[in-house]
């Protein structure tokens, strides 16, 4: 089938064939092939990052093959309990049909977090560290893997006038006119968060564990708003309540409760604020000692920039101060010249005399 997509106020147009391709009766659908390119960006990243947080790379790997399983089967199973009606009690078949859709993310995120960090506690990985890498890998599929609600015309929200408004054959089965495009907003902000955490992990972050939590709050927020626009939302049975902002509003809370009890926290194996990582032995301090001249760490910088950096410094004025002093007793004091005139004939008197 293929969908015929439209955002009127744009003037775009696109026609969009779920299969990629087929092999003889097999297909092969661009829902898994958007999933699969978000999953390798993210494998990619957390790669580079091995080094910066000093997280060996083949242990990561293993911790990543086992939260990937982990997180795919969670993630359907997740959707397959909350889906609403009888649908794959009477099909159990159709429970692995997930190239149609149909992954709860987080479901996903709550099976790789759980069963990646026993595999890093296993494989002697330092678990809240390995979290900050998933955290900024899980921001990178989520932007990608958005995209694939947007080939399948799934998890879409209500009608909407804004100038960005959707509208295909899925959107108008359930609702009239224009729709949000939620895939849209979820995979940008993704992307803003992705962008502020990776600076932030780099330069800011004090305590292992630290961007995780950012990330459970950042995501959480973004998701309670999204998932109020959404049409499809699974709900908590016999209550209303949409299971994501349910959990999206915990994972708020706990989040800032955990970053208010550990903001004092300092304790980092890999990058981040470079005061920490002087005091935790990770760099070498580039602090001025007292009663010491400045060092040679500046490497090739001229005199005059180190005399300004440090000028003021109470080591350095010391420094000043003595070297002004020597000067001083080498005038009051100098020694008798060795060459010249005076020399030559304190040399004959010397020759005389023996």
């Amino acid at each position: 089938m293929t969908y015929n997509v439209t955002f009127p106020h744009l003037g775009l147009e696109f026609n969009i064939n779920p299969v990629a391709f087929s092999i003889g009766s097999f297909h092969v659908y661009w829902y898994g092939i958007i999933i699969a390119a978000g999953f390798l960006l993210a494998l990619i990243y957390a790669s580079f990052s091995c080094k910066k947080m000093n997280i060996d790379i083949n242990r990561l790997f293993d911790v990543v093959i086992v939260g990937l399983i982990a997180g795919v089967i969670f993630a359907r199973l997740f959707y397959v309990v909350f889906y609403p009606g009888d649908k794959y009690w009477k099909n159990p078949l159709e429970i692995f049909q997930i190239h149609d859709g149909g992954l709860a993310i987080y479901g996903g995120i709550i099976g790789a977090v759980v069963f990646g960090s026993l595999m890093a506690k296993l494989r002697k990985l330092k678990v809240t560290a390995v979290l900050d890498i998933a955290a900024l890998g899980f921001l990178i599929g989520q932007c990608v893997g958005r995209w694939g609600n947007f080939i399948n015309q799934e998890a879409f929200g209500s009608a909407t006038e804004l100038p960005w408004g959707m509208h295909s054959e899925n959107t108008a089965a359930v609702v009239d006119g224009n729709v949000h495009p939620c895939f849209l907003y979820e995979s940008l902000l993704c992307l803003l968060g992705f962008v502020l955490l990776h600076f932030f992990t780099r330069r800011f972050r004090r305590y292992d564990g630290q961007t995780f939590l950012l990330y459970i709050v950042w995501y959480g927020a973004c998701r309670f708003f999204i998932e109020g626009l959404r049409t499809d939302s699974l709900i908590i049975p016999g209550t209303g309540l949409r299971v994501s902002q349910v959990i999206a509003a915990a994972c708020v809370v706990a989040g800032i409760i955990l970053l208010v009890l550990f903001r004092h926290r300092t304790s980092l194996t890999g990058c981040g604020d470079r005061r920490v990582m002087e005091a935790v032995g990770l760099v070498e301090s580039t602090a001025l000692p007292e009663d010491e001249t400045p060092s040679t760490i500046f490497g090739d910088l001229p005199p005059e920039e180190i005399q300004e950096i440090f000028h003021g410094h109470p080591a350095w004025e010391k420094g000043e101060q003595a070297a002004k002093k020597a000067e001083e007793e080498e005038v009051n004091d100098p020694e008798p010249a060795a060459d010249g005139p005076a020399g030559a004939e304190a040399e004959k008197e010397e020759e005389e005399t023996e």
